[in-house]
């Protein structure tokens, strides 16, 4: 597997880039897998990632992205529950980019 070092502490990442361990996830692992997916995190990035984490929380499993789609406009409100919003922050894929950043690991059904 490989590693990576985030503030001299190293990490494990599957061929990916995603955490192995989801409790290694801290917000300066989650800046530096940012970095690495030309990624600059503002509140409304913040505010998904930890939508995710609770969602994993308490399903333990990463939603795809018509799940997460459904279930941030249920709780965070319909401008932000839609796929061009998502799109906006996550280029790269909501669901499976903002799921890396957020060390859970990558949602089923992502290619």
């Amino acid at each position: 597997m490989a590693m990576i070092e985030v503030n001299g502490k190293s990490y494990e990442v599957d061929e990916e880039g995603y955490l192995v361990n989801l409790n290694d996830w801290n917000e300066d692992v989650a800046v530096y897998l940012a970095q690495t997916e030309n990624v600059t995190l503002t509140d409304q990035h913040w505010e998904v990632l930890n939508f995710l984490r609770d969602y994993y929380n308490e399903f333990q499993i990463a939603p795809a992205v018509r799940v997460l789609t459904k279930a941030i406009g249920k709780k965070l409100g319909a401008e932000k529950g839609n796929s061009q919003y998502l799109y906006e922050l996550f280029p790269y894929g909501p669901a499976k980019q903002a799921c890396k950043i957020a060390g859970l690991a990558k949602p089923t059904g992502c290619v």
